[in-house]
């Protein structure tokens, strides 16, 4: 029998978010109210940084220190903007994974710092070609930098960088990168968007992933895996998966990872489109107040 749910980390886009949309359903914020209420922390845990995450929940009745991982695990902020964590990927490790995965794609590095060089690029077109949507709404964040080097000197340490191009461009870039003197450097985590062929690969500090901020957080909260839910659709969400003592994949996840999900045991919540979210939380929520009852 499964513990109480103490904690719940979930995903943003393909999770928490319809497809191609920017806004959370209605029944999808009232599960995460009703959560909350019910005792459960709610943390969002997205590849998004912060700047690109706390709109899209600001005026939906959220606790102000509803826990936000960003950037893949990298910052650690509540959504009243207190700072709880936050890690670097070495300014030289940046300069050295630009040089090896430009000729892939176009490469972005995040800064957390607010305005402008918050995002750092050095070919606005391609990074256009492939992610316009992304780019249309960053660009006020946005800093073009030739050769990208040059906004990286020693001690200008980016949280996390990212390069973007097709699936197949990027999974040659994911070799690449493994076969390269930086695999040692960095965590490389992917996300794949099939129906757009769209992939990109974050580039983290060694050792950060959604799943050990996850670990981290439950720690801080004094709360234990057991009573951990994580919720995803994607790759970069299988190690918070992995983690949590309750893992959750999403009905629209691709179909190997559906097929992971069912190899380990993982609940399959109906598609993100479907308020998939809601109906897990609801039944975690009702579950809560039987077991109080």
């Amino acid at each position: 029998m499964q513990p109480p749910l103490r904690l719940v980390a979930i995903d943003m886009d393909g999770t928490l978010l319809p497809t191609f949309a920017q806004a959370i359903s209605r029944r999808t914020v009232q599960a995460l109210r009703a959560a909350q209420e019910a005792g459960i922390t709610v943390a969002i845990a997205t590849g998004r940084r912060i700047a690109y995450t706390a709109p899209l929940l600001d005026g939906l009745g959220l606790r102000a220190d509803t826990p936000l991982i960003t950037s893949n695990g990298a910052v650690i902020r509540t959504l009243g903007g207190d700072p709880i964590d936050r890690c670097r990927l070495e300014a030289r490790v940046a300069r050295g994974l630009c040089g090896l995965l430009r000729p892939f794609g176009a490469v972005v590095f995040t800064f957390d710092r607010p305005g402008r060089g918050e995002l750092v690029l050095e070919n606005m077109e391609q990074a256009h070609g492939r992610i316009a949507l992304w780019i249309e709404a960053n660009r006020n964040a946005i800093e073009v930098v030739k050769p990208l080097e040059r906004a990286l000197p020693d001690g200008e340490d980016p949280i996390q960088g990212m390069v973007t191009g097709t699936m197949e461009k990027m999974r040659e870039a994911e070799k690449a990168l493994q076969a390269s003197e930086w695999s040692g450097s960095c965590e490389c985590v992917r996300t794949e968007y099939p129906a757009r062929d769209l992939s990109i690969l974050d580039l983290m500090p060694l050792g950060v992933t959604k799943g050990w901020a996850l670990e981290r957080l439950a720690g801080w909260l004094g709360v234990d895996r057991k009573q951990t839910m994580a919720i995803g659709d994607n790759w970069n969400d299988v190690d918070m998966l992995e983690w949590a003592g309750q893992g959750v994949m999403m009905g629209n996840a691709a179909p190997e990872l559906r097929a992971m999900a069912e190899r380990r045991g993982w609940q399959q919540a109906p598609p993100n489109d479907q308020d998939g979210v809601a109906v897990v939380l609801e039944a975690a929520v009702a579950k809560s107040s039987a077991a109080k009852a």
